[in-house]
């Protein structure tokens, strides 16, 4: 009797694709790649240029996004104030520069409503093929509530209309118990709304590797899990990463950056926790305590900083640049602070930064000598359940 394994690799077939043309907007490089066969025409691995867009395939189902994702939960407060006027013409300028992906949540305050007001200046200000490559990828995150037919059709009509779309490119679902039974029967009911033409593709948001795989037995055909990964956070890597090239689900990365902390303004600086007086810099400083504290933390920012400074970029660019290049990676966030901060230029010099073996090897050489995370936190996502 075949392995559930090897079941999923036989019944799920994902495309990985990349497309590079020249327009009037940005660059796209064509390649492809067949995950599960001894074929391969692409790989998403160090490339110069090749791997702006990356489509997502499960069967019939597909949806093309950015490998640098536009991530908008620093809009939901906490970060300072988003003028919508000033976020529109941001996520205008990111689109321009060809950072086409915005990501969102239900419960992100306005993202969702800001992508509506976005998607309508393209509408009247940008051609039609520019429109084609604007994608929103959000998520639905119910409360532990009993879930209905009537209850997720209502939930995704919300965002429907928040983002003024008739169907959603891509619903990411996120459940926060799994002692409450439900999620199933919930994505049982996002996927008769995708045959109904209101959602494109459906993803994962969290679910650790055991849930993953009873998703994908049950036949729900999920395109991706969206999972906190970083040179410091290497927990996909380790289950997660092989379930995926089996099943063909590809993983999208958020937290690379860790809010910030991989950067030249935390390089060479003391530790001073009440400075660091925003929701994702306290949640990602747990993640640096648990790994090995803040004096290994500088270790490998120097480190960093002696490779972007060998390649002429910015820490966050090598953050980035390493985790889309591990296994099974489609896509990852950097934080937008819409009309507040801009990383353009940074996030962009992404696509043509080539790590080589030295780079890559004094990394390791470093987060090696932090500990194994999956054993302190957990598999995937149970860092946000407390397990």
């Amino acid at each position: 009797m075949p392995s559930v394994y090897s079941a999923l690799a036989t019944n799920l077939s994902t495309t990985v694709s990349c497309r590079l043309k020249a327009s009037n907007w940005f660059y796209r490089n064509v390649s492809r790649r067949r995950i599960g066969s001894s074929s391969v025409n692409c790989s998403l691995e160090k490339t110069t240029e090749t791997d702006r867009l990356v489509k997502l395939k499960n069967g019939n189902d597909s949806v093309e996004i950015c490998r640098v994702i536009n991530g908008m939960w620093q809009t939901s407060g906490g970060w300072g104030k988003i003028d919508q006027n000033g976020a529109v013409d941001a996520m205008i300028r990111y689109a321009d520069a060809g950072l086409t992906t915005f990501d969102m949540a239900d419960i992100y305050g306005p993202a969702e409503d800001l992508y509506g007001s976005f998607i309508n200046r393209v509408r009247r200000e940008r051609p039609p093929e520019y429109l084609e490559n604007i994608k929103g990828l959000t998520k639905w995150v119910p409360p532990p509530v009993k879930i209905t037919s009537s209850y997720v059709r209502e939930s995704i009509e919300k965002s429907l209309k928040r983002m003024d779309v008739a169907s959603l490119d891509m619903l990411q679902f996120h459940w926060w118990d799994y002692a409450i039974d439900g999620y199933l029967d919930a994505l049982k009911h996002l996927t008769d709304l995708k045959e109904e033409g209101k959602i494109k593709t459906i993803g994962l948001t969290n679910f650790d590797t055991e849930k993953l795989k009873i998703i994908l037995e049950n036949g729900i055909p999920v395109v991706s899990n969206q999972v906190q990964h970083s040179i410091v956070d290497m927990r996909p890597q380790q289950r997660m990463a092989q379930l995926c090239k089996l099943s063909g689900v590809k993983l999208i990365t958020y937290g690379t950056v860790m809010g910030g902390l991989l950067s030249e303004k935390y390089l060479d600086t003391n530790l001073v926790r009440t400075h660091l007086n925003n929701p994702s810099l306290q949640h990602y400083i747990a993640t640096v305590d648990a790994w090995g504290g803040w004096d290994l933390f500088q270790d490998l920012l120097r480190t960093m900083k002696t490779i972007a400074t060998k390649h002429g970029v910015s820490i966050p660019t090598v953050a980035v640049r390493y985790v889309l290049d591990q296994p099974e990676v489609a896509g990852s966030m950097i934080g937008v602070r819409l009309g507040l901060t801009e990383h353009i230029e940074d996030a962009n010099a992404i696509f043509s930064l080539v790590l080589d073996d030295e780079d890559v090897n004094s990394i390791q050489e470093v987060t090696k000598k932090g500990k194994d995370l999956l054993q302190g936190i957990g598999d995937c996502g149970d860092e946000l359940r407390g397990v």
